[in-house]
């Protein structure tokens, strides 16, 4: 990029020493590497379906030859959201709730025929230069259309909501059609299964081994 200007030359043009300019250079480079390294974490996390913990994640993103120690880790799943969504799968608020959180995968026993009879419903996260965002979709299983989407900055439940709110507005499905997830805490919570049963919607979830 410099071309046949030295690194002098051209702090003496842009006016800026050359010591700001190596601390920029530092600065960008520290950056990139801190986002590379959130980027490991979100993918190891959200392939695991939340179920990892940070000294998990720690010893996943070491096999892998990442040089991390578990409190980097644990401050980027506390800064992400992670450890919170966490906390709040392994103690539920409502323990009468638990066992009726898990329901019977009907997406695997289905023959899809037509749209409105199968929806299915999942989290990931978009890397950005300084930044992640999260997206929660809803898929028409018959067109593989997305008929409901949200981004945000949190992985709460509060984001599936407003994209399972988008495809109710978008197609206004009669009741009885199958809503597909994983066993994620954001699709186990109970506003979420409660929006479910309002349009008369069949919870099904995938086995933690699907």
């Amino acid at each position: 990029m410099q071309g046949d200007l030295a690194v002098e030359r051209m702090c003496q043009l842009a006016q800026v020493g050359r010591a700001g300019f190596y601390r920029y250079l530092q600065c960008g480079w520290q950056g990139e590497e801190e986002v590379a390294v959130r980027s490991a974490v979100q993918s190891v996390v959200i392939g695991h379906r939340w179920r990892y913990g940070y000294r998990r994640v720690t010893a996943e993103l070491r096999a892998q030859g990442m040089i991390v120690n578990h409190k980097r880790i644990a401050r980027i799943m506390r800064e992400d959201n992670l450890l919170t969504v966490q906390r709040d799968w392994l103690r539920p608020a409502d323990h009468s709730l638990r066992a009726a959180r898990i329901y019977l995968n009907l997406a695997n026993r289905m023959s899809v025929l037509g749209p409105n009879q199968l929806w299915v419903a999942d989290i990931t996260y978009i890397r950005l230069t300084r930044e992640f965002v999260y997206l929660a979709v809803v898929l028409d299983a018959f067109s593989r259309k997305v008929i409901g989407w949200v981004l945000g900055r949190s992985l709460k439940a509060q984001l599936p909501v407003c994209a399972l709110g988008r495809a109710i507005a978008n197609r206004r499905p009669p009741p009885g059609v199958v809503h597909h997830s994983d066993q994620g805490v954001q699709y186990a919570s109970r506003e979420y299964l409660q929006k479910l049963k309002e349009h008369g919607m069949l919870p099904s979830m995938s086995r933690p081994c699907e």
